[in-house]
């Protein structure tokens, strides 16, 4: 891609180009920021309160938001808003199941298989709803030889970062073969891809279609920070939001979802395993 706001039709910028040739096929909506912005801070302020340990209430929150959108996609008729407010579905989704789900293993690790294997369900369907192309979703392995190194490497700096700020917090006993092969296959195959669906894949690149790249990014990356409320360290939420900005950018410039999946995943792996049992 060129300029930050390439017109190339299979890029989001392209798809809103269509939009706009396509208008007057559904009802235009005034104030369409002050529709994007409402769901966007109420996500924001529930996530605050999981920060400040207020937990049962950020719950309430969380299913009034899932409520009011789910509602809300029934009564505005303009496509974008209803295909954004369907994306933004998802955090509220992501957050219930992760507090609600009950504790099937006494290791939490193992207890993420469930939490986003569930996830994967609404993720699959709202990317198929959103009406994106494989090539916008990211689903392309092209240069996955050179991803691979480039993604331990970097999420490695990534994990020293966050352990650097959280400290230890490890999801293992010890750095035996077994205990690290399935830490790196639930990390991998079932944290970072449904993360990343959501917030690169799905949310991303509707936010760039409706506002424009640089909005998309900087609403994402909060949002990405956000969800990590739950270590109550604003340097952490600060920290991740970064992260964020730093694995949008990577997906805007490349549209490869397992570049920054794998990114995403090797961090975890790192800071939930290798780095603190070693240190």
């Amino acid at each position: 891609m060129g300029t930050f706001e390439s017109l190339n039709m299979e890029t989001p910028e392209g798809m809103r180009t269509k939009t706009q040739n396509l208008q007057g096929r559904t009802p235009e909506v005034k104030n369409k920021r002050i529709y994007l912005a409402a769901p966007a801070a109420a996500i924001a302020f529930a996530e605050l309160m999981i920060y400040s340990g207020r937990e049962l209430e950020a719950i309430v929150l969380h299913a009034l938001i899932l409520l009011g959108l789910s509602f809300s996609t029934m009564f505005i008729k303009n496509e974008e808003i209803q295909k954004t407010y369907q994306a933004f579905i998802l955090l509220p989704i992501l957050r219930l199941v992760d507090l609600s789900m009950p504790l099937f293993y006494e290791e939490k690790l193992y207890n993420l298989i469930f939490i986003y294997g569930l996830m994967a369900i609404p993720v699959s369907i709202a990317a198929t709803n959103q009406g994106f192309t494989g090539s916008q979703l990211g689903m392309t392995f092209k240069k996955i030889g050179v991803y691979i190194p480039f993604s331990i490497l970097v999420g490695l700096l990534l994990g020293a970062g966050e352990f650097l700020i959280v400290g230890e917090n490890p999801l293992i006993s010890d750095l035996s073969i077994l205990n690290l092969l399935g830490l790196t296959i639930i990390m991998i195959f079932f944290v970072s891809p449904v993360e990343e669906i959501i917030f690169r894949s799905i949310l991303q690149n509707r936010l760039e279609i409706v506002l424009g790249s640089r909005e998309a990014l900087v609403i994402t990356s909060i949002l990405f920070g956000l969800m990590h409320s739950g270590y109550g360290n604003i340097s952490e939420i600060l920290y991740i939001s970064s992260v964020g900005a730093f694995l949008g950018y990577l997906f805007y410039k490349t549209r490869s979802l397992p570049l920054v999946t794998l990114i995403h995943g090797f961090m975890n792996v790192f800071f939930f395993g290798i780095i603190p049992l070693l240190l």
